[in-house]
């Protein structure tokens, strides 16, 4: 499979079916897909014409177009093997452009755990139209119905007999166009033949041999590379800025330009070197909010609250608990820390700009570029090379705008690739947030109150599954109450809300002296939650105990962009230290049809260890706008000797659509973890991350149900 070509190449929206040439063109519009509309008020502005789009060429080849990219987690294999199955030709024949808005069709951007679930019914839709096309086109010239006819590598034979003709035949002189307006007919589980497999990744051969392109690989002529004015905290202001002395270092371009204050030189070192030379002097506030009262901020700034899920009566609902619980749990700053930090390329040619971009959202900077350059978007074309992690935090790139502005100020192609203190200054991190719970059980264990509160994280994850006949759930949520930026950081929200739910449910299953498997099971009659609960009690050969056992066994489950998952975690704890070692996890999601096994529990490993990060070690320190945080020295990532023994199970559930893999199998991490802990030692931890201090901290209060 061919990636899309990184050449400066321009083609308007209005241009775009004359840019395909001759051929068979098929257009889908998932606004007219009922398999996906549903999911569509998740991925608002899609238009109406058309966003999935394949193309069949007079050579056999089929070329993709896709808005989404690839940043690792393995879609440029998924979607490639989609096409392949519906359209019945081999993967080698299949070439897809990701992420060029010059070629691509829109996307809102690839975050969500969308991309398989709400992009793959679409394109699935569009090969299978082809594959009728072509089977159509294939009677008229074989002069036989289409009942004898079938489609095989890119062939249609003759049953019975010995013509065929090949998809490039078909093709060949002329041009047409399909258009889906419902549901194609697409293949049945039974049917699969590529779907369902695991073949060798795409990008495995770039990444492995290092002729992978990212955005800082590519080289225009004439390029310079940028370094900026960066201010000593997000909230401070350009005052003033003496560039003189960097105006005199040979081959140095200065901007200085409505508080863009940078030095671009062909040689990046020579313009850190003229940066130094800048004399700046800023505006700084007084710092009001640290680490140390930002929950205490966040829960006074919150608003009154939304109260979504609702059933019931509270009142009456406490009056049937034999026991309440109340509990508040935190959760802090974290950032993303992706191994490629943002970059982009700009080039202006005349009235028009080129950019290679490490984004999660190309369109979304070619609009955010068009408004700061004050240009019509199809003045911009967005190209998105490999991605080297995103996580959600490539959703808003200020790069793109940093490179873009330069790039029309000096007329010269410029470079804007962060450094790693840069990386963690501009990140959008991951909420601080406060949940607080008041829940009940009756004699018997059952759960009869629900009352769940949550500050800034959101409601992603907060959902229900348990037969709580009684509940609320209020959501306080304020972004402009934080003192850094914050945005997506995979499966956002869940994590903190998983984390205060499935800690609650095991104190509650602690205090009843019930097993915490067998109350979960004893309180939810959700089929798929407890098919994943099963599955994992029986890959772990679960014997119950109440906690805490001393074993060090926790267990959680949640569920995660249509994705249900349940882990078991085991580890061990050192009383005098505070120190937690995980030393086996154990999940198992029920994702519905898998369309890449080994892509999925690539995923799901990928996840287990991110959420190891969150949940011990990752803690971003501020004061006021100033992030402290600036480089691994101080900010803390997992390590492998930090990493458990990894065990996945898929559980088969081929009566449902694909569903979300990239981000489910994270949400229960630090809730299985702080589980685990109490069932080792007793110590309950309500702070996210569970660093030693925090762990010594609850030995000492020893917290009981």
């Amino acid at each position: 499979m061919k990636r899309n070509d990184l050449g400066p190449m321009a083609v308007d929206r209005r241009d775009f079916l004359k840019f395909t040439g001759g051929g068979i063109a098929v257009l889908v519009s998932l606004k007219g897909t009922e398999a996906v509309a549903a999911s569509l008020e998740q991925q608002r502005g899609y238009p109406d014409d058309f966003n999935a789009y394949l193309r069949i060429g007079e050579d056999g080849r089929v070329t993709v177009l896709t808005g989404k990219v690839e940043m690792g987690q393995g879609v440029e294999t998924s979607q490639a093997q989609m096409v392949a199955e519906e359209l019945h030709v081999p993967l080698d024949v299949i070439d897809l452009v990701m992420g060029d808005t010059g070629r691509s069709v829109y996307d809102a951007g690839t975050w969500g755990s969308l991309t398989t679930r709400v992009f793959g019914p679409a394109l699935r839709a569009a090969a299978a139209e082809a594959r009728v096309a072509l089977l159509e086109l294939a009677a008229e010239r074989l002069g036989v119905p289409e009942s004898r006819l079938k489609a095989v590598d890119g062939v249609v034979r003759v049953t019975g007999g010995d013509d065929r003709v090949t998809y490039g035949e078909l093709a060949q002189g002329r041009r047409i166009e399909r258009r889906i307006e419902g549901e194609a007919a697409v293949k049945a589980v039974e049917e699969f033949r590529v779907m369902g497999t695991s073949p060798r990744r795409m990008d495995a051969e770039a990444k492995v041999t290092g002729a992978a392109r990212y955005a800082g690989d590519v080289r225009l002529p004439g390029m310079l590379r940028a370094r900026i004015l960066r201010p000593p905290a997000l909230d401070a202001t350009l005052v003033s800025a003496d560039t003189s002395a960097a105006e005199a270092v040979p081959g140095a371009v200065v901007v200085n330009e409505d508080g863009l204050v940078a030095v671009l030189h062909e040689d990046p070192e020579e313009a850190e070197r003229a940066l130094g030379l800048v004399r700046a002097d800023f505006d700084v506030p007084a710092p009001e909010v640290d680490n140390d009262n930002i929950w205490d901020h966040l829960v006074a700034s919150a608003p009154r609250g939304r109260t979504g899920d609702e059933r019931g009566s509270l009142r009456r609902g406490e009056s049937e608990c034999a026991r309440i619980f109340e509990h508040t749990y935190y959760d802090n700053y974290v950032a993303h820390v992706p191994m490629e930090p943002h970059t982009a390329l700009a080039s202006r040619t005349e009235d028009t700009i080129n950019l290679w971009v490490s984004t999660q959202s190309p369109f979304g900077d070619r609009r955010r570029v068009a408004q700061a350059l004050e240009i019509n978007e199809d003045q911009v074309r967005v190209l998105t090379p490999y991605v080297g992690g995103g996580f959600g935090g490539k959703s808003v790139n200020q790069q793109a705008l940093e490179a873009a502005r330069l790039a029309w100020i000096s007329g010269r192609p410029v470079q804007v690739m962060w450094s790693r203190e840069e990386e963690f200054f501009y990140d959008t991190f991951h909420s601080a947030a406060v949940v607080t719970i008041r829940s009940g059980i009756d004699d018997a264990g059952r759960m009869q109150l629900w009352d769940y509160h949550v500050y800034m994280a959101g409601t992603r994850g907060s959902e229900i599954y348990y037969d709580v006949p009684h509940l609320a759930l209020v959501n306080h949520s304020n972004g402009d109450a934080h003192p850094v930026a914050t945005g997506a950081w995979r499966a956002p929200g869940a994590n903190t809300n998983v984390f205060a739910r499935e800690s609650q449910i095991d104190i509650m299953a602690a205090a009843a002296g019930i097993d915490p498997l067998e109350f979960r099971l004893a309180n939810t009659s959700d089929p798929r939650m407890r098919s994943v609960l099963e599955a994992a009690a029986k890959a772990v050969n679960w014997t119950p105990a109440p906690s805490p056992s001393g074993r060090g066994y926790g267990w959680a489950c949640g569920i995660d962009a249509g994705t249900y998952v349940a882990h078991v975690a085991e580890v061990a704890v050192d009383e005098r230290s505070g120190e937690v070692q995980v030393q086996r996890v154990v999940c198992a999601q029920d994702m519905g049809v898998v369309v890449n096994p080994v892509g999925a529990l690539m995923q799901m490993e990928g996840c287990i260890t991110q959420g190891l990060g969150f949940s011990l070690m990752e803690k971003m320190h501020f004061r006021g706008g100033n992030v402290l945080d600036r480089n691994f020295d101080s900010y803390t990532i997992p390590r492998f000797r930090d990493l458990p023994e990894i065990e996945t199970i898929l559980v088969k559930n081929d009566d449902l659509t694909p569903q979300g893999g990239g981000e489910p199998a994270i949400i229960c991490m630090a809730a299985v973890i702080a589980n685990a802990i109490y069932d080792a030692c007793g110590a309950r931890v309500f702070t996210m991350p569970m660093a030693p201090e925090e762990v010594r901290n609850a030995l000492s209060a020893r917290v009981t149900p």
